[in-house]
């Protein structure tokens, strides 16, 4: 029998006093869509832990978890690609074949250092029952999630935060649905409940007799200490097929979603042959990339699927990405992903994605010059004049900005004067004296060059919180594992030592320098000239054809007094569907709001 790998739902409660057996029993259940193969309990006096399996790699009874080695007690969502490496420095002894069995006995051998080993994306938790202690961690990366709860003599967590309101609910946090309309998703560590929490990437949770700590344990280096083009290409090559190669490891088949663009264009070119590809199709020219993304699948000999998006209802819509995501999360793209998975999901259990090739390899417009370009006076000027809430107020105001607001204004779904204009008196109560960018601000590092500056604060906000975050629940609502092999820590901390030379090209202003010099024998003829498509749907417009619902929204919003009462709001697909998100999710979890 191969390895076991796992991507599940983890539950579970610790402490002097629990509540009773069938709380951790709803708790698991909550997460059935994360592990619909199965499910498991596990109790003593101090701790409570559930678990809910998705079998990717052929699995026995000897895999089942909660898994127990002595005395340590794991739940474990994730796939460690080096687990059977790690196997053989190992005592054991070994009952089964899985990477559950290797985190236990790596936590043996290393403690809290066992984390150091492991390659792959994970969230975990392993009681101990002699120590009566508690230890969770989550990926350097943060691809898998993990949620906490601190009680008055325990602590609760949770791969998502719906099983943490099964111990009773408390307040929303106003302050982080104020953040939520800066950045478009709850900003880590926050969630929008008082007294629950996200772990943030790369770090440890240690529990004991009262006590938490939280601790980071991988922050990997930045230099400019690689600046031969050859040497970096091959250097990137190796490691991206090696990572793509542990990432296609498992014992069913393996898709890869496929759009047109460089980065599943790569895991394609220097993946194994006869690949599983699927491409969501949009119904605007514009935005489609079915074409494209065909010929390609056609030019490299993958075996080829295709769906179409067509337009939802959108009050439905809105109500199923409440349910999904649990807190409010603005990304449109989030429900093309969720379509996409669906539509995956009819044929693999597995698929591989281009996430985080941006970061990596700097691709984003705000690494070139539009973070460069100086701030203009006149921009400044008609910034004040426009309406606040307008597109060309928008892109006036980004315009007027340098540094830190200017990238705010870029990454967020609103600018932050058209934040501090749009919260009504709901949010803006006790809230005055905040700083609205915290979140970016303690990510922005001015002693880095302006490149690894952004590529750092990406890796620390917009890449766990939004990208990876959407198409972890996503696609796990469709119980479809994804997997980003550009995301290996090893390829990040190469990318982190690169020259900008190496990084984005001044006279086109174009990045992924490295990628497109690997990849330009191997892709179609002018594939790599094709202009950059994003995910997200026409929102704008499909609310033209239903625009009842977003005079109901908005008229909500502003009664209860989350955003002002203006004039007309002339916003863009994203900040239109992040208040439509926003009002479904106060529905279901506000009391009075209706």
């Amino acid at each position: 029998m191969e390895g076991q790998g796992l991507m599940c739902g983890i539950a579970g409660i610790v402490g002097s006093s629990l509540p009773d057996r069938r709380v951790i029993a709803r708790m698991t259940e909550l997460l059935h869509h994360r592990g619909p193969d199965g499910s498991g309990l596990w109790h003593c006096a101090q701790a409570h832990l559930g678990h809910a399996r998705l079998s990717i790699l052929d699995l026995s009874s000897a895999g089942q978890q909660p898994m127990l080695a002595g005395q340590l007690v794991l739940t474990y969502n994730g796939e460690i690609y080096n687990f059977r490496q790690l196997r053989q420095q190992l005592e054991g002894p070994f009952r089964s074949e899985t990477d559950s069995e290797v985190v236990l006995h790596a936590f043996q051998k290393f403690g809290a250092d066992c984390v150091n080993q492991f390659n792959g994306m994970f969230a975990f938790a392993i009681w101990d029952q002699e120590k009566k202690e508690l230890f969770a961690a989550r990926d350097r990366l943060g691809i898998k999630p993990l949620y906490y709860r601190p009680l008055e003599d325990g602590i609760a967590f949770a791969s998502e935060v719906a099983p943490l309101l099964e111990i009773g609910r408390p307040e929303l946090n106003r302050g982080a649905l104020a953040d939520y309309l800066t950045y478009g998703y709850v900003p880590t560590p926050k969630t929008a409940w008082q007294g629950i929490y996200k772990l943030p990437a790369a770090h440890t949770l240690h529990y004991r007799d009262g006590q938490l700590s939280i601790r980071r344990y991988w922050q990997p280096q930045t230099s400019e200490e690689i600046v031969d083009p050859a040497a970096a290409a091959a250097e990137t090559e190796a490691l991206l097929k090696l990572a793509i190669e542990e990432h296609t490891l498992a014992d069913v088949p393996v898709g890869l979603f496929l759009s047109s663009g460089l980065d599943s264009s790569a895991i394609l070119a220097l993946g194994p042959a006869n690949a599983l590809t699927f491409t969501l199709g949009q119904t605007d020219r514009h935005r489609d990339e079915a074409g494209p993304a065909r010929e390609l699948a056609r030019h490299l000999g993958s075996t080829h699927h295709e769906s179409k998006a067509s337009a939802p209802n959108l009050a439905e819509a809105v109500t199923e990405m409440v349910s999904v995501f649990g807190e409010p999360f603005g990304d449109s793209a989030a429900l093309s992903v969720w379509l996409l998975s669906r539509f995956v999901r009819q044929h693999v259990k597995v698929a591989l994605s281009g996430e985080g090739g941006d970061e990596v390899f700097c691709g984003y417009r705000w690494y070139g010059s539009a973070m460069t370009r100086p701030a203009s006076p006149l921009s400044a000027l008609l910034a004040k004049l426009a309406p606040t809430m307008s597109r060309f107020g928008r892109s006036q105001q980004r315009r007027s900005l340098r540094g830190l607001e200017r990238y705010a204004a870029f990454l967020g779904v609103f600018t932050p004067r058209q934040t501090r204009y749009l919260l009504g008196p709901w949010l803006r109560a006790d809230l005055e004296e905040e700083d609205r960018l915290w979140h970016f601000r303690r990510y922005w590092r001015d002693e880095l060059p302006l490149h690894q500056r952004l590529q750092w604060a990406d890796m620390h906000t917009y890449l766990p919180d939004g990208l990876l975050t959407k198409v972890d629940r996503a696609s796990m609502a469709w119980s479809l594992e994804v997997r980003p092999p550009l995301l290996d820590y090893r390829l990040v901390e190469l990318a982190l030592r690169f020259d900008r030379s190496l990084q984005r090209d001044p006279e086109s202003d174009r990045g992924k320098v490295i990628l497109r010099s690997l990849l330009e024998p191997r892709l179609p003829p002018g594939h790599l000239a094709l202009p950059k498509r994003g995910f997200n749907l026409p929102i704008a417009r499909w609310i033209r054809k239903q625009p009842e619902i977003w005079k109901a929204a908005t008229g909500r919003l502003q009664r209860h007094g989350v955003i002002r009462r203006s004039g007309p709001l002339r916003l863009n697909n994203e900040q239109t569907w992040a208040l439509l998100i926003l009002d479904g999710w106060l529905a279901r979890n506000e009391s009075g709001y209706r």
